[in-house]
């Protein structure tokens, strides 16, 4: 017996909605999970209580209003940041191992941030000033210049682009900012410096604070709002160049607007988080599984997603070793490389992924 295709259209629908909830419920109990646990270790129900205006002051509650909660926060948004980059970034290279490290946007990005580390106390920049400016504008900076790089790297002689060339052309230009990274480092007169720098460049959410939250929680909100109108040349782009062409889309545009958007979010997400890899690509694997390829249902799966999956990794990173604070980037890293390997292979063997 077949079903209408209005049948399938709620039936995806309700699919999409039951995922969208089970997410939501995750990520809640992630959270509550992020602000009970750690290093000292509080009641759940104290937690509620601290959240809801009934504890009174005590230093559990300013562990968790000033401590855990914006980390837990910023955690939540750059891996939905992180994850939303990723899933267009596959769609516009037309590639399902891109990322944002992959392109190398998240290594300019860090080679930017370094420098305003670095250069800031040379200057005698304010740390907040420093935190909340410099940083930032250096990371957004250092992301777009190297998207540039890349794509003029990869552009051909007719003005297009193979995607294994700017695939090509973007592992390069990410192996020489990691070098330039490591050569900052190293250079590095300050031994504070040099610790401080090398803990961000691992990726970590230890310095978060309430005044930091506001740029990249703007970020991810206007850039993903901005994604989700450009759902349906997204989906055309990922079927095929050839034939967005002939349904009226200007690819090579579209592809500049959005990898210059890619690297404005990238960069805002980098200065506050660190290099944090592998998130972009193995979430939106995860969620096409569940909902599939169509952008504007695709979206907003993968930024809850990536939010409940970056909230447990930093969760992990704080209680494996408590009370030592491994950087989450190291453990998003033991993760994803596996994970690539195994997309790498199934790649090889002619299994779509």
């Amino acid at each position: 017996m077949r079903t209408s295709p209005k049948g399938d259209r709620r039936g995806a629908a309700g699919r999409r909605l039951a995922v969208l909830t089970v997410l939501t419920v995750a990520l809640g109990a992630a959270t509550l999970a992020g602000l009970a646990f750690g290093s000292v270790r509080i009641p759940t129900g104290q937690v509620v209580e601290i959240l809801t205006g009934r504890a009174e002051p005590s230093p559990f509650r300013t562990i968790v209003l000033d401590v855990r909660l914006p980390r837990v926060i910023l955690g939540a948004t750059v891996g939905a940041g992180l994850a939303v980059i990723g899933t267009v970034l596959q769609a516009l290279v037309r590639n399902p191992l891109a990322d944002p490290f992959l392109l190398g946007v998240s290594s300019g990005a860090s080679v930017g941030a370094v420098c305003a580390i670095v250069l800031g106390s040379v200057f005698g920049l304010g740390a907040a000033l420093s935190t909340t400016v410099t940083i930032p504008a250096a990371s957004f900076a250092g992301a777009l210049i190297s998207l540039i790089l890349v794509y003029a790297l990869a552009r051909g002689g007719s003005g297009g682009f193979a995607t294994g060339r700017l695939i090509l052309a973007g592992v390069a230009v990410s192996y020489i900012l990691t070098a330039l990274t490591s050569l900052i480092l190293v250079t590095a007169d300050s031994a504070d410096h040099l610790k401080e720098v090398l803990y961000w460049t691992l990726g970590g959410l230890g310095s978060a604070r309430w005044d930091m939250l506001a740029l990249p929680c703007a970020a991810l909100v206007v850039g993903t709002a901005l994604l989700m109108s450009m759902a349906r040349p997204l989906d055309l782009l990922l079927a095929g160049e050839e034939g967005a062409t002939v349904l009226g889309l200007d690819a090579a545009r579209f592809r500049v607007g959005v990898f210059v958007l890619a690297s404005l979010l990238t960069g805002v997400l980098v200065a506050y988080s660190g290099a944090i890899g592998f998130v972009g690509l193995m979430v939106p694997h995860a969620a096409r599984m569940l909902v599939g390829a169509a952008h504007r249902a695709l979206l907003p799966v993968v930024a809850l997603m990536g939010a409940v999956f970056l909230v447990a990794a930093d969760l992990a990173a704080r209680t494996v070793a408590a009370p030592q604070d491994i950087p989450v980037g190291v453990l998003t890293a033991l993760t994803g490389g596996p994970f690539f390997l195994w997309l790498l292979r199934r790649r090889n063997e002619g299994v779509p992924v």
